[in-house]
C-alpha cells in the first residue's frame, strides 16, 4: 500500500472526521498512515479544504460529512470507512463510476440495538406506558391486562447482526424466534427461517414482528396495508431498520389491531410535530436513538483500526457495502 517514486515511500494520507484520542490516532500512524482529523460536526472546515488537500486523502473515514464535503473532488480517493451502519447519506452517484471501496460499521451498534428491542418488547407487554402515566398522576390503580413475552413467537424481518444479537438475548424469555432472510437460510439461536418469498409466514403467524432489514429499492414500503391485514389481533409491531421500509399512513390505519408499536426509525427524520403517530395510545417513540452507548466509540474505533490494518496490507477490509445492491 506504499507508493515509492525514486526510492521515497509515501504513505497512505486518510482524513478522519470521526474524533478520536490523540493516542488513537497514533495508533493508526504506527500502521503507516498520514492521520488528519477535521471535524464534520459545527465547527468543520471541510467545505474550506483546497483542491490540492482534497487530492492527497486516499482514505476517509467518516460518519455523515456528505454534505460539507464533495468526494467528487477527491480525485485520489480510494476508500471510504463509515461510522454508521446505513449508508442512505453516501451519494451513491457519485462512487458508481469510481474504484472506491466502502465499507460500514455493521455489528458496531448491535448490542445497545438489541437491547433496545428487548426493553420496548417488555415495555409492551408489561404495559410500562400506562404505569408511568399512572405514577405521574400518583395514582394506585392496578392493571390486570399485562402479559408474559414467555412462550410468543418472536419473527425478525432479516437475520443479520441486530436481530441475532436479539435473538441471542430473547431466548432466555422462553420465546420462540423466527427469521425472514433472502433464502430461508438457518441461522443460530432461530427456531425457524423463511425466505423473502416466504415473508408472510412472519406476518400472519408471529406474536411479535422485528424489522431490522436496509432500505434498499426492493424493500421500500415494504411493509404496509398487505402484511398489517394479516397480521394477528393483539399482536405487536417493532421498526428498529430504516424509516423508509414502513407505509406510516397504512400504520395508523391498523394501530387499533396491536397490542402495541414502537418505532425508532421513520421515513422523514425528525418526525413531524404534525405526525399522528405522537397521538397513538399504544406506541414507543424514540428519536433514532437505539444505537446510542458509551461502548461505541471504543468498537468504532476498533473496527477502523482492524480495516485500516488490512487495507495497509493489501486485505480487504471487513463490512464492504456492495454498492450495486444497496446493502
Amino acid at each position: 500500500m506504499f507508493s515509492c517514486i525514486e526510492g521515497r515511500c509515501i504513505t497512505i494520507k486518510v482524513l478522519f472526521t470521526l474524533k478520536f484520542s490523540e493516542e488513537e490516532f497514533n495508533k493508526i500512524r504506527d500502521l503507516g498512515y498520514e492521520v488528519v482529523f477535521n471535524s464534520e460536526g459545527n465547527k468543520s472546515t471541510l467545505d474550506k479544504l483546497t483542491e490540492e488537500e482534497l487530492d492527497s486523502f486516499d482514505v476517509l473515514v467518516t460518519y455523515n460529512c456528505f454534505e460539507k464535503l464533495d468526494i467528487s473532488k477527491m480525485k485520489n480517493l480510494k476508500y471510504i470507512q463509515l461510522g454508521s451502519t446505513g449508508f442512505d447519506q453516501v451519494p451513491f452517484d457519485k462512487l458508481l463510476d469510481r474504484e472506491i471501496l466502502l465499507c460500514n460499521n455493521k455489528g458496531g451498534y448491535s448490542i445497545p440495538i438489541s437491547e433496545w428491542i428487548v426493553s420496548t418488547i417488555l415495555q409492551i407487554y408489561k404495559n410500562t406506558k400506562y404505569f408511568y402515566t399512572k405514577q405521574d398522576k400518583k395514582q394506585w390503580i392496578c392493571d390486570y391486562s399485562v402479559s408474559e413475552v414467555y412462550g410468543k413467537k418472536i419473527g425478525f424481518l432479516g437475520t443479520g447482526t441486530l436481530a441475532l444479537e436479539s435473538a441471542k438475548r430473547l431466548k432466555s424469555f422462553g420465546v420462540e424466534i423466527w427469521g425472514c432472510n433472502t433464502d430461508g437460510r438457518s441461522i443460530k439461536y432461530f427456531d425457524k427461517c423463511y425466505s423473502t418469498e416466504e415473508i408472510d409466514e412472519i406476518f400472519s403467524n408471529c406474536d411479535i414482528v422485528v424489522s431490522t432489514i436496509p432500505a434498499t429499492k426492493n424493500t421500500y414500503n415494504l411493509i404496509d396495508k398487505n402484511k398489517f391485514s394479516i397480521m394477528k389481533e393483539g399482536s405487536s409491531f417493532i421498526n428498529v431498520g430504516r424509516g423508509k421500509v414502513l407505509n406510516e399512513d397504512d400504520l395508523l390505519k391498523y394501530a387499533h389491531k396491536f397490542r402495541g408499536i414502537a418505532l425508532d426509525v421513520f421515513e422523514q427524520e425528525p418526525l413531524s410535530e404534525e405526525s399522528k403517530l405522537w397521538d397513538l395510545d399504544n406506541i414507543i417513540i424514540t428519536p433514532h436513538n437505539s444505537w446510542v452507548s458509551e461502548q461505541n466509540s471504543i468498537r468504532s474505533f476498533n473496527l477502523f483500526y482492524n480495516n485500516l490494518k488490512k487495507y495497509i496490507s493489501h486485505k480487504d477490509p471487513d463490512n464492504i457495502v456492495k454498492i450495486e445492491k444497496g446493502y
